[in-house]
């Protein structure tokens, strides 16, 4: 009985003479004992050894200076104290009363009884043996991480493993969401192991996996709005009814049960979106903005567009023309410097909104290239990878650019990164557009000033000799024919985007801003009309117009703008580029010739150009054409697509629906997200196909396109 005793005092965790500084049986005991005790000690020793290192490295943990630890270690000292320490004393309690479950004849205590007592804590005290080594690994340990950890380790077929670390995980996810309700709830930030940073950005490794991305940006948004009410001193502060109600909420949940958390989130952003709309963020900002983003990135503020596209023109030529190296360079400084340039004696002078722009040049600074006249097959061929998604963020300068808004409190709040985004891809769609467009304009003038100045010698003629008259004349016109077929189409793009979608959109979302809303709310704990307190769950009628229909309506004004300007529709979108740069390459060789399409008579057929006989330039020019432009066919593509969209579901394509359109901008793609019609009903669908069809009646309004093409209507040959 007494080395049963001494036995005991082992398991509960005190030192003995019986075994070495670890588990091993003392030498001077092992020929006083049985083989089979021998072993039941060796057992016992072990287990006595690994509760000894959990208890010590407990002790040592319990000192660190998370909050976490501490409360892992808190919940492990009271678990083992509730079920391993109770089970020593209930053992030593039935040997002293001579329990025959221990006891054999009343006075014999076998070791193997007691070995098989304590079977059950093998396993357990080994993993927690091995969570203790891993926690005295790191100097530091993130909640997320440690959460992450517990909850692995509780993934196991041992049920007393699995319910130990359930229960440390659960310890550190109550302490995790305590600070987590001060930061949601209050807008305050802990010293020590704070969530987020000063710029209320979350801190890595500060929310466990199984919290959502939706959850993290909720979370993120929730905290910094409301630290920033109380830090800007609002005359109007969050309801304490409502902030009472949101700790009860969150006080329900632990982020491993994710749809619960998910949802409890979800209504904490929403009540609380509901009343910064309410006393926050006023309708006048909303409307400003929007103005001010149309201006911008829809090019509604004509003038100050034009401008900035002719500044980062001659911003190209000017450093093509430096011969010094560092200097021939194009960085985002220029660029953002060509913004205010831009602006001078146009209406965006005086506009505070214009320093909120900002370009950025992902691919670093640049040296400035013409226009490449090499010569591509552009065809229908383009556009046979439906899914394929193109991008114009590279056409206005020559490499991704991308034009971004520096948002600030409180329109953060409104505006998402993500709607930024839509926003620049247009800006990048319309801008190339306007770009050619000016190009062809530009042009047009040119040919014209040197045909009056050729009229001046030639008369009514075209010049030239007997032999290469007719040539002269053929490839005048077909320079003619080009230019004006291009002018046309862009002319017709151009006043359809602008006219149509934008114009048209842009009235249409500023008049349901100005326009009282009626909406039915029946979410938990809804922002109440004034402000000042909770709905409690049943239905409130509401005639204002509420944060969840704002962020819907200017969802959807983004989605029919994207819509409207075909940026949802991959097919045409991959026949518009091609058509942009043979209209760019064209003009680029008109420049390059000197803003003539017909050599000059005392070029043609000089030997120091080059040529031997008459006509040899005309002949060459005549074969570039030909080669090089394909502009009809790309024409006729892109008539035949938008054609069939009209009999189709509305531009929508084979791939997946919920994926981005404008992808997230990794290296030198830019962020665009897929905006397709969603279920929005007849009424939606109607409206696009009249969108479309305003554009086919301006397009065909002289039924070129309707009737087949003759045969010798090709200009080019």
């Amino acid at each position: 009985m007494t080395m049963i005793a001494e036995v005991l005092l082992v398991l509960a965790g005190h030192s003995s003479s019986l075994f070495t500084s670890d588990h091993d049986l003392h030498p001077a005991f092992r020929p006083l004992l049985h083989p089979g005790e021998e072993q039941c000690l060796q057992v016992l020793g072990q287990i006595a050894l690994r509760y000894r290192k959990i208890k010590k490295a407990c002790a040592t943990l319990s000192r660190s200076r998370s909050r976490y630890v501490c409360a892992l270690c808190a919940t492990l000292n009271q678990s083992l104290k509730d079920d391993y320490e109770s089970l020593v004393v209930d053992t030593e309690a039935k040997i002293l009363q001579r329990d025959p479950e221990l006891v054999g004849h009343g006075f014999f205590v076998p070791l193997a009884a007691v070995r098989a007592t304590f079977a059950e804590w093998d396993a357990p005290l080994a993993a927690l043996e091995s969570l203790m080594t891993q926690l005295e690994s790191e100097d530091q340990w993130q909640p997320g991480s440690l959460i992450d950890m517990l909850l692995a380790r509780s993934r196991t077929g041992v049920h007393r493993i699995s319910q130990i670390m359930s229960s440390l995980a659960v310890a550190v996810q109550r302490t995790w969401r305590g600070q987590l309700a001060a930061f949601l709830v209050h807008g305050s930030l802990s010293p020590v192991d704070p969530l987020a940073s000063d710029s209320y950005e979350l801190l890595e490794g500060s929310m466990p996996s199984c919290v959502s991305h939706q959850s993290r940006e909720s979370v993120t948004y929730v905290g910094r709005a409301i630290a920033t009410v109380k830090k800007k001193k609002w005359e109007s502060q969050i309801p304490r009814e409502q902030a009472l109600q949101h700790a009860n909420l969150l006080d329900t949940v632990l982020p491993e049960d994710q749809y619960r958390f998910d949802l409890i989130i979800s209504q904490i952003r929403t009540n609380v979106s509901e009343w910064l709309w309410l006393n926050v963020l006023t309708r006048k900002d909303v409307e400003e903005s929007v103005v001010s983003l149309a201006n911008y990135f829809l090019l509604r503020n004509g003038e100050f567009s034009l401008a900035l596209i002719r500044d980062i023109e001659h911003l190209k030529i000017s450093r093509l023309t430096t011969r010094s190296g560092g200097t021939s360079m194009i960085k985002e400084q220029d660029l953002n410097l060509a913004l205010l340039r831009a602006s001078l004696g146009t209406t965006a002078q005086h506009d505070p909104s214009l320093l909120h722009l900002k370009f950025q040049m992902p691919s670093g600074p640049i040296r400035p290239l013409l226009p490449s006249l090499s010569d591509k097959v552009l065809s229908s061929s383009t556009a046979t990878n439906p899914g394929e998604i193109t991008s114009f963020d590279d056409l206005l300068l020559g490499t991704t650019l991308v034009l971004t808004y520096n948002v600030t409190w409180p329109l953060d709040l409104f505006l998402h990164p993500s709607d930024l985004q839509v926003y620049s891809a247009l800006f990048n769609y319309l801008s190339s557009l306007r770009k050619t467009h000016t190009r062809i304009h530009t042009c047009w003038t040119s040919l014209s000033n040197a045909q009056r100045a050729r009229r001046r010698w030639t008369g009514l003629g075209d010049g030239g000799t007997t032999e290469d008259l007719e040539a002269r004349k053929q490839l005048l016109r077909c320079g003619w024919g080009v230019v004006r077929d291009m002018g046309w189409f862009l002319d017709s793009l151009s006043g359809y985007i602008m006219v149509d979608v934008v114009d048209v959109e842009f009235r249409r979302f500023r008049e349901l801003l100005n326009k009282p809303q009626r909406a039915r709310s029946e979410s938990i704990g809804k922002a109440s009309p004034r402000g000042g307190g909770i709905d409690t769950g049943t239905n409130a009628d509401r005639t204002y117009l509420d944060f969840t229909t704002l962020r819907n309506l200017h969802t959807t004004y983004l989605e029919r703008l994207v819509t409207g300007c075909l940026l949802s529709h991959p097919t045409l979108t991959a026949i518009i580029r091609p058509i942009f740069e043979v209209c760019e390459r064209f003009v680029a060789q008109v420049e390059r010739w000197g803003g003539d399409v017909l050599p000059a008579l005392l070029f043609e057929g000089s030997l120091a150009a080059g040529g031997d006989k008459v006509g040899v330039m005309v002949q060459s020019d005549c074969k570039w054409y030909r080669r090089s432009t394909g502009l009809h066919a790309l024409l006729d593509s892109f008539y035949e697509e938008l054609s069939l969209s009209t009999s189709q579901q509305p531009f929508t394509v084979t791939g997946d629906a919920s994926k981005s359109i404008l992808m997230a901008s990794t290296g030198n793609h830019t962020v665009f997200q897929r905006t397709f019609v969603r279920g929005k009903g007849m009424e939606w669908n109607g409206e696009v196909r009249r969108h479309v069809e305003r554009l086919l009646l301006r397009l065909d309004l002289n039924g070129s396109f309707s009737r087949r093409r003759l045969g010798g209507e090709d200009l080019l040959g």
